[in-house]
């Protein structure tokens, strides 16, 4: 039976006498992310793991053949067919997905009197109910948690019951944001109002695609990027449609634009690069991380520091409201003072954590560290070929001497001073240093997230001071383009796929090789408009090269899906 089926398809094996709940079955044959899964009673295989299926078949029943016990069993309490073959699945090396039922039923009875008692057990329990609950994130924000979820689940059932897909909601939320970016370009009070209550829509769907895929299952690559890539697209672009509204009035706030995505885009690559640091560190133990776990077991100190670090429910509430009862200039003023206060609270925390942590970081985390850097040709060249630096601390402090004498010619020089960029060629040669040696040290997790601010700031900064009209928009661009490099960059490692290829890095120079581009444009161009000209070309040259690249990797076959789970069922 199993060799009649195209190997192309995936196998499901159940047994006659299961008694459970749907959602359970549901849960263990149709995720597509596992090449194989069970629960007690039913198999799945995948087109992946169906030769390994077929092994198990064989090689049990040659061992039931023979009288003799069968690999993997000794100790498995399922002694179903699909149990056995699980168990020997297993025992050769392949990896059974086994989902948390929770609340829900799947069993196997030997018997009459064990029949009626599942049979009970499953009217007990409302498979529906569970299946709703499950669809919601297990950690979310105060906001999303109270104010969202209890009806955008049943927003996702209603999608999944006429046949929408995830991605369909996706690109609904990402075009209702674009609709309430234009909006807020119009300048006016009514289309401030009509933006903030279009952004909150936007967040619903946002968190509706999320909730669909967990409630159906339908978890595929292309809604894994799409997920990961629109949160920030719809963000980013609000931002730009709040600058272009308030110039329609006479503000210019291009610079409180770009400085908050600046702050944000900052604040992410702290949480991927410290999470990446100690994904797999050993011997993980610190009395702040036992602290924060004291205070999450007290129910109201969890959802003050969740809302205090301003996630993205908080976040766009907080946007949508100001926009429509203030100016694009007081939204902006808010959201740089939260995002800033939760940037020094989650990074004390991470520091407080890292120096009284006694671990030892893997050399995936090195590598993953040294991805998240993004050194291109001229600080890869240094690395080779420079000093290495010893000591713990000896990388991000070297990464910080360069990042600050950038910051600071940037600021202290006059626009277009070669100080400048001689500035950046040090920052250069500091980068390469910093990452001479392999990232394995306590706080070496801080060195992507001080280069971020080092080439981000830089644009930010000599836009500001070059006072040429369109540097600033032009600017905006220009960041908006790397900051989606360096955020598919994080989804890749997170996929475990490892990063961007290393043609793609150099092709687009790196983060030292933007920023010495950037300042020497800067120097020799100091007309009307050849700054925001070579900024403008800049940023469509980086944007084409990343997301034809990022496209091509997301919707091919070979790219992983990655989604965040709901609560166990």
């Amino acid at each position: 039976m199993l060799a009649a089926v195209p190997t192309a398809h995936r196998i499901a094996l159940v047994d006659p006498r299961f008694v459970g709940h749907r959602h359970a079955l549901r849960l263990a044959l149709t995720d597509p992310r596992f090449p194989a899964a069970a629960v007690p009673g039913a198999l799945t295989a995948q087109a992946e793991a169906r030769p390994a299926l077929v092994g198990a078949l064989r090689a049990t029943t040659d061992a039931v053949g023979a009288g003799q016990p069968t690999s993997g069993t000794a100790t498995v309490t399922d002694r179903t067919v699909p149990g056995r073959l699980a168990a020997a699945m297993e025992a050769e090396g392949t990896l059974v997905q086994r989902p948390e039922l929770g609340s829900l039923v799947a069993t196997v009875p030997t018997d009459e009197t064990a029949r009626a008692a599942a049979r009970s057990d499953v009217e007990a329990v409302d498979d529906e109910a569970v299946r709703l609950r499950s669809a919601v994130k297990a950690r979310d924000g105060f906001f999303t948690t109270h104010f969202i979820s209890p009806y955008s689940r049943y927003i996702a059932r209603w999608c999944a019951r006429r046949g929408l897909t995830p991605n369909q909601v996706t690109t609904a939320s990402l075009l209702t944001a674009l609709i309430a970016a234009g909006c807020a370009a119009t300048g006016t009070r009514g289309g401030y109002v009509a933006a903030g209550i279009l952004l909150l829509f936007s967040f619903v769907l946002d968190c509706t695609d999320g909730q669909l895929a967990r409630y159906s299952l339908q978890y595929s690559t292309m809604g894994a990027w799409l997920d990961a890539t629109f949160d920030r697209a719809k963000e980013y672009a609000y931002y730009a449609g709040l600058a272009l509204g308030a110039a329609r009035g006479g503000d210019d706030v291009w610079a409180l634009a770009l400085g908050a995505m600046v702050l944000q885009s900052c604040r992410h690559v702290i949480d991927f690069s410290f999470n990446e640091a100690n994904h797999d560190a050993v011997a993980n133990s610190s009395p702040t991380a036992a602290l924060s776990d004291k205070l999450d077991s007290v129910g109201w100190t969890v959802w003050l520091r969740r809302m205090i670090v301003l996630p993205i429910g908080e976040r766009w509430a907080m946007i949508a409201v100001l926009t429509a009862v203030t100016t694009p200039r007081i939204v902006f003023y808010a959201l740089l003072i939260g995002c800033a206060f939760a940037a020094c609270y989650t990074t004390a925390g991470r520091l407080l954590r890292s120096l009284t942590r006694k671990a030892r970081r893997t050399a995936r985390a090195a590598q993953a560290l040294a991805d998240l850097a993004d050194s291109g040709p001229v600080a890869q060249l240094i690395a080779a070929r420079g000093p290495k630096m010893r000591g713990s601390w000896a990388a991000p402090v070297v990464a910080l001497v360069g990042t600050g004498a950038l910051i600071a010619a940037a600021l202290q020089q006059p626009f277009g001073s070669r100080q400048t960029v001689i500035a950046a060629a040090f920052y250069a040669i500091c980068s390469g240093i910093a990452v001479a040696r392999p990232l394995k040290g306590a706080l070496d997790w801080l060195v992507p997230p001080v280069f971020r601010a080092a080439e981000y700031c830089t644009v930010l900064i000599l836009a500001a001071r070059s006072d040429i009209d369109g540097a600033l928009p032009a600017a905006f661009g220009l960041v908006s383009a790397v900051a989606y490099h360096h955020y598919d960059t994080v989804y890749r490692i997170r996929g475990g796929t490892g990063a961007p290829p290393q043609w793609l890095v150099r092709t687009i120079g790196g983060h030292e090789g933007r920023t010495l581009v950037v300042a020497v444009l800067a120097a020799a161009l100091t007309g009307a408009s050849g700054f925001t000209t070579a900024l403008t070309v800049l940023a469509v040259a980086v944007a084409v090269i990343v997301l034809v690249e990022s496209i091509r990797f997301w919707v091919s076959s070979g790219a992983p899906a990655v989604h965040d789970e709901g609560e166990p069922a």
